[in-house]
């Protein structure tokens, strides 16, 4: 019996972007035991064999340049620029991955006891589950399978029901790279399956890790679903990313930044800078020039190709996003630009002056093309109220003082933060994660070994044994 399928629509025009495999909790126990097939064959290989095997997958992803533009398009309204950046990010991921293979170390321990040899070994787990979203979906579905594949695991990614297709196009490169049978494994369900189908995963006894990036909602029902098995989960969820803007920050440079922060990819990424902050002496002049720039900042149809702000994956996006803007205006905030939706997903560039912590744009995410200024009295008031939030991903402060930003930043609460740069960053080789309601681990570089390897007490003796009885 063939299994069903489902469709993804293009948020655009509406129609059939992508069709895929409507597995259930069914499949689940075939495709586990198949990764921990591959698995036992995959963790056989030595570094410089994974190694070899991970770069001709970072080769392949790229030669499917054309294929995940499409998808990307298709499904999620990616312009075109935001698919390339993916796929960019996504192939560095996976021949950082493969730099890894060689630098999965232990250490000799000094032992108390005379003749013991004490080491501590890094091995690889075993079949790690990874479950990535939609919103950066080449970048973000590779982070979750690269590093574990080079730790030695074996690997099931659970794609996004908004993207199936370009999640399955990273499988189908990785398998066409050479991985062994069952190494590399995809498991796509129709969005009102996914409950069922992630628990199955999870409870399924051969998956040994979980890593998960997504809401902050979706995150904590995981975690607890995989605490009931004593599996570790590495959990990258949602973010409320506050950029300061001190008293002696070059404004010129915040604006940039603070653009590209709050608008790349219409907001829709973790690390969108979702509040700015700015010292009450430099707003003004702060709010005018920002407001500037967003107004010369227009939307259009991805698929042309010619504006910086495309489409948001959904309706529902567009409404929340008016829904916080018309209390924060509610509240006595004032618009400073933005506008109606001219096509069901084609939203305007929002931004709102004098957001306070009583309205909804300070503290729920976006997710969307609207950022809110809020006006601080000075340096110690910024970072009461960059951290008067339950999330704690990525920040930003600018000042043209490096010493003092550092300072600023060491007292903010998140994961990562930068000094006179943006909220949204990222590389390969960098310890990326959060804090608090942003969830826990981190991805990338050494880091990652950390998060995808058992460490292992191994001794030997040489000597001989001397026991109390």
């Amino acid at each position: 019996m063939a299994t069903p399928t489902f469709e993804r629509h293009n948020p655009m025009t509406g129609e059939v972007a992508s069709s895929a495999p409507a597995m259930g909790a069914a499949d689940v126990p075939a495709i586990a035991a198949r990764a921990k097939q591959g698995f036992a064959a995959w963790s056989k290989f030595g570094p410089n064999a994974r190694r070899a095997v991970l770069t001709k997958a970072a080769d392949a992803l790229m030669a499917r340049k054309d294929a995940f533009v499409a998808a990307m398009m298709g499904e999620i309204g990616a312009t075109a620029g935001w698919a390339m950046f993916n796929l960019a990010l996504a192939a560095g991921m996976v021949r950082e991955a493969a730099s890894l293979t060689t630098q999965i170390g232990g250490e000799v321990i000094p032992s108390d006891h005379e003749g013991t040899i004490a080491m501590a070994l890094r091995e690889p787990v075993g079949v790690i589950l990874g479950i990535a979203p939609w919103n950066a979906p080449i970048i973000l579905g590779v982070r979750a399978i690269a590093v574990p594949l080079a730790c030695g695991n074996s690997v099931i990614l659970k794609a996004s029901e908004s993207c199936p297709r370009t999640h399955a196009l990273i499988i189908e490169a990785f398998a066409d790279a050479g991985f062994p049978e069952g190494v590399v494994n995809v498991v796509t369900n129709a969005p009102q399956d996914a409950a069922e189908v992630v628990g199955a995963l999870i409870d399924a006894p051969e998956v040994k890790r979980i890593n998960f990036t997504g809401s902050t909602a979706v995150g904590k029902i995981i975690a607890k679903r995989a605490a009931e098995h004593l599996k570790p989960v590495l959990l990258e969820l949602g973010g409320k990313a506050p950029m300061l803007v001190l008293e002696d920050a070059d404004l010129d440079e915040a604006v940039k930044a603070a653009a590209f922060g709050a608008y790349m990819n219409q907001g829709q990424i973790c690390m969108s800078t979702e509040r700015i902050i700015v010292v009450e002496s430099v707003a003004d002049e702060f709010a005018a020039r920002f407001a500037a720039k967003v107004k010369s900042m227009p939307v259009g149809d991805p698929a042309a190709g010619n504006t910086p702000l495309g489409a948001v994956v959904d309706r529902k996006t567009v409404d929340k996003c008016y829904g916080l803007i018309q209390d924060a205006i509610e509240k006595g905030a004032e618009l400073l630009t933005g506008g109606e939706t001219t096509h069901n997903v084609l939203m305007p560039a929002h931004l709102v002056d004098k957001v306070t912590p009583d309205m909804k744009l300070f503290r729920d995410e976006s997710f969307g093309p609207v950022v809110g200024i809020a006006r601080a009295r000075d340096e110690a008031h910024a970072i009461e109220l960059a951290n008067d939030t339950e999330y704690g991903l990525s920040a930003a402060v600018f000042t043209r003082d490096t010493a003092r930003g550092i300072k600023v930043a060491r007292q903010i609460e998140s994961g990562i933060c930068h000094v006179n740069a943006s909220t949204v960053s990222d590389e390969p080789q960098m310890p990326f994660g959060g804090m608090k309601a942003s969830g826990y681990g981190r991805f990338g570089g050494k880091a990652g070994i950390d998060a995808f390897t058992e460490l292992r007490w191994i001794t030997f003796e040489t000597e001989p044994g001397h026991y109390p009885i």
